[in-house]
């Protein structure tokens, strides 16, 4: 059963077609009037067919209110001013609908038309090396509630994390908590904060035989249990959200398990990468992006972007028609990048799709609280959920626009 108002749309462009004898395939204009004195619904379409039409608007205005009067579901049409028309519903097709509405319960408004395609929806995909912050929360929202639309449309959707979980990035993390756990310095560039301390009490209580291992085998079991003890903590607190991935993804799966290797000779095989200046180069500027990216770097180790570009052709290999990404407004560089990867796979740019967001601020005394994860002054998700719960978390990050 449709919602009234697309049925009421259905039925103006039916009058158009019989009580004016014309053909109008453009936007029905219908809206709630400020007065609800006034009707249910309120359109202006008669002023926008005048030309179309030939007539005055209020001519076309009654006409439509004679074919339109006999509806069932419409107990008056009114016309007002030059030619607008106010509805007011029967009030039996309204609970009508009610009643629809509570048999189906959780199902209304289901629907079957991307019954058939799989989608993957990736959002979050926060680095394992501190709590989730108030970016990601945002996050957790729009992109929870973007695969519940999706799987309410009929489309098999799966949500993915993708886990940033080698590099530069996971050393200083394992190095921060071993020197909070031997008590010294933490490292330049390392990560500060409550959280670390936190995290080596958790690792020393569990095993302080940690403490006397040799200093190499150290840095590893810091590191990994660290890793291990943060990514549990977040997908405890996502679950609070009422936020559940189907796929944690590990980056560095994609390289043990040679799939950038893979990706690698897959990008070769379709003719799309050359070699310069000793590295070696996906021509992504055939496909609009503004400059070619490197894959191998003339040291032989591998880009941040052949990782992007395996895990994409992981995806696809994964069978899924369509991968959402939901990126910060520091990543609008990703979405040229990703649409070429696409096409230099030989697929359709349209498979990609990029929901880029802007970052989420935190005012004080009118002036905005600057927030680092590495120096330690963050506002979790934990922190949102206990102060104001999960409902008006979610239901306020999901009033504005993600690009606002």
């Amino acid at each position: 059963m449709s919602s009234p108002q697309d049925q009421l749309i259905a039925q103006i462009r039916a009058a158009i077609s019989e009580a004016l004898n014309i053909q109008f395939d453009g936007e029905i204009p219908l809206e709630r009037p400020k007065n609800r004195d006034h009707g249910d619904y309120a359109s202006s379409i008669a002023l926008q067919l005048t030309k179309l039409a030939g007539k005055p608007p209020r001519e076309i205005a009654t006409s439509l209110q004679s074919a339109l009067s006999t509806e069932p579901n419409i107990s008056k049409v009114d016309i007002a001013g030059p030619g607008f028309i106010n509805f007011t519903l029967n009030r039996a097709s309204q609970a009508e609908l009610v009643n629809t509405i509570n048999k189906a319960g959780k199902t209304y408004g289901n629907g079957t038309s991307l019954s058939g395609k799989n989608f993957n929806v990736e959002f979050i995909s926060a680095n394992p090396t501190g709590p989730l912050h108030l970016g990601h929360t945002r996050w957790a929202a729009v992109g929870d509630v973007l695969a519940r639309i999706l799987t309410a449309a009929g489309a098999n959707v799966t949500r993915e994390f993708y886990i940033n979980d080698r590099g530069v990035q996971m050393d200083l993390f394992g190095e921060s908590v071993r020197a909070a756990a031997l008590g010294k310095p933490v490292p330049e560039d390392g990560y500060q904060g409550d959280y670390i301390k936190d995290i080596a009490e958790h690792l020393i209580q569990q095993d302080a035989g940690i403490l006397e291992l040799p200093e190499a085998e150290q840095k590893i079991e810091f590191r990994e249990r660290a890793y291990k003890w943060q990514l549990g903590d977040q997908q405890r607190v996502l679950k609070t959200f009422n936020t559940e991935f189907d796929v944690w993804f590990s980056e560095r799966s994609l390289h043990e398990s040679g799939a950038v290797e893979h990706g690698l000779d897959e990008l070769k095989k379709k003719g799309h990468v050359f070699e310069a200046d000793g590295a070696t180069w996906l021509r992504t500027t055939d496909f609009g992006d503004d400059k070619d990216r490197v894959l191998l770097k003339a040291d032989g180790t591998y880009t941040y972007f052949t990782s992007d570009t395996a895990y994409y052709i992981n995806k696809r290999e994964r069978g899924f028609d369509i991968c959402i990404y939901l990126l910060g407004a520091d990543h609008h560089g990703y979405v040229g990048r990703l649409k070429a990867v696409a096409q230099c796979n030989n697929d359709n740019p349209d498979n990609v799709e990029v929901l880029i967001g802007q970052m989420v601020k935190i005012m004080k005394n009118g002036e905005e609280v600057k927030l680092s994860k590495r120096a330690g002054t963050i506002i979790t998700l934990e922190d949102i959920v206990e102060e104001v719960g999960v409902d008006a978390a979610r239901y306020t990050l999901l009033r504005y626009p993600t690009d606002s």
